[in-house]
């Protein structure tokens, strides 16, 4: 990519196009991410008030061909929002757009701008009476931009799906300026191409999403969550099965957590309170929403006895009140903390088909030992066929000590995801991590109509150039 005015001239016209208000100062956060693989070098940090703003920007960057990389809370942890080389972006923030624009509970639907943070847009949706079902662990920083350009799944997909599913209509600015607007509330639309779709999962390489018309949910009237001991992850699918013929969609989450899960928050974060005091090889929490007239501790107790007579759980605690739920989600929620004190030396965020998830956790466990010694801490959301596989180092070495055997494991883990017709990125996305992961493993006709797409709506490369597809 080739700048075609000068700094100066580009300056001059942003300057023209946005007020002072936008422009930000280069904080080290825009130039970095959680996982510290990627630094950015440099760049411009604008934060438009509005989607004419946008538009405004991305018409200036078009014109002088300066890339163009979105910013929402700096949570992804592929390397989606930093640019590490190449000529020095305008890093578009969209921290000030944050107003949710209008609910409307009767249709199940609001329209909130991009740069809303998740756990304000649930908390307007809870004001309304009305849910909004996408949950996960940055859910307090993490904006609804990022959220929907990463097609973000966490820990409810099992019962309401990853955010696409939760989106009705788009506003986003395409690579050339224009304005698309798609805020439509609709839920039939069958009006030629759904850019909606397009867009979503495209991690800023096809436009900037600038508002969302999203899907509500009705809100439970009794929730309820359990930790149930299972001595297999086979047990574990025999569990979720079991629930499933018993309360149908009333099940929520099913999280799948291993023994190394609850050693690593003992051995570095003590304040978590954990629900057994040895801790089993395996645990599910599962989390359930019921409708008026079901007793979730009458239904969960029922669930366990069933469970026990099937020879699929030895123990279990059910929560029995609002702040001891809370308790055992913070179990679940506090272990990628852990994971990043302890210092991974490969994390995989992978799915496979849920009937080969016991066989891949064995295998993967086989390849890993092969290459060396290592900790697994493998947990996720096994009822959607999601695991978190992440390796780290035995006690008293660090991940440096293994950099050179990095490359390795992450090559024997996602060959054998490959192998068992699964995913190497089920929800973090691509960002700039796992673009040779794309490469190898992604389908050659699916590459090449991706090539294709962005190259007709962004012939100049400015939308996150390096992102999702490497550039040309």
């Amino acid at each position: 990519m080739t700048a075609l005015r000068s700094v100066t001239s580009v300056d001059t016209r942003l300057r023209e196009v946005v007020p002072d208000a936008a422009f930000r100062d280069l904080e080290p956060r825009y130039l970095e991410e959680p996982r510290g693989r990627y630094a950015g070098r440099d760049g411009r940090v604008i934060a438009p008030a509005s989607t004419e703003e946008v538009a405004a920007i991305i018409n200036v960057a078009a014109d002088a061909h300066i890339p163009v990389v979105p910013y929402g809370g700096g949570t992804g942890l592929v390397g989606g929002q930093i640019a590490p080389d190449g000529i020095a972006p305008i890093i578009l923030s969209l921290e000030r757009m944050t107003q949710i624009r209008e609910v409307f509970p009767l249709e199940n639907a609001m329209v909130v701008e991009a740069g809303a943070i998740l756990a304000d847009v649930q908390a307007a949706a809870a004001e309304a009476g009305r849910l909004f079902p996408l949950s996960l662990a940055s859910e307090g920083s993490a904006r609804i931009g990022g959220l929907l350009s990463t097609n973000a799944g966490g820990i409810n997909t099992l019962r309401y799906g990853n955010a696409r599913d939760q989106v009705l209509g788009l506003e986003a600015v395409l690579p050339d300026g224009t304005i698309w607007n798609g805020l439509t509330r609709l839920r039939k639309n069958n009006t030629g191409y759904d850019l909606r779709h397009l867009l979503i999962g495209a991690e800023g390489t096809l436009g900037v999403i600038t508002a969302a018309a999203l899907r509500l949910q009705p809100r439970p009237v009794e929730e309820g969550t359990a930790f149930f001991v299972v001595p297999s992850p086979e047990a574990a699918l025999d569990l979720l099965a079991l629930a499933g013929e018993r309360l149908g969609g009333g099940v929520q989450a099913f999280e799948l957590i291993g023994r190394m899960g609850l050693a690593f928050l003992r051995e570095t974060m003590p304040e978590v309170r954990l629900p057994f005091e040895e801790a089993p090889d395996w645990v599910v929490l599962i989390d359930l929403g019921l409708p008026a007239g079901q007793s979730q501790e009458a239904v969960l107790e029922g669930l366990f006895e069933a469970a026990v007579a099937a020879g699929i759980v030895s123990d279990g605690v059910i929560a029995q009140s609002e702040a001891q739920r809370a308790e055992f989600w913070a179990v679940r929620e506090s272990i990628p903390e852990a994971n990043r004190r302890i210092g991974s030396v490969s994390s995989h965020d992978i799915s496979v088909p849920l009937g080969a998830i016991p066989d891949f956790i064995r295998r993967g466990d086989e390849a890993i030992a092969r290459i060396g010694e290592f900790r697994i801490n493998c947990f996720g959301h096994v009822g959607d066929g999601n695991l978190h596989y992440n390796v780290f180092p035995v006690p008293g070495r660090s991940r440096a000590d293994h950099e050179a055997e990095r490359a390795l494991v992450k090559r024997a883990v996602h060959d054998l995801v490959d192998e068992m017709g699964g995913s190497v990125s089920a929800e973090h996305g691509i960002g700039r991590l796992k673009v040779e992961d794309l490469e190898r493993y992604g389908d050659p006709g699916k590459l090449m109509a991706m090539r294709a797409i962005k190259a007709a709506l962004d012939p100049a490369g400015i939308m996150n150039p390096g992102a999702v597809l490497r550039e040309v």
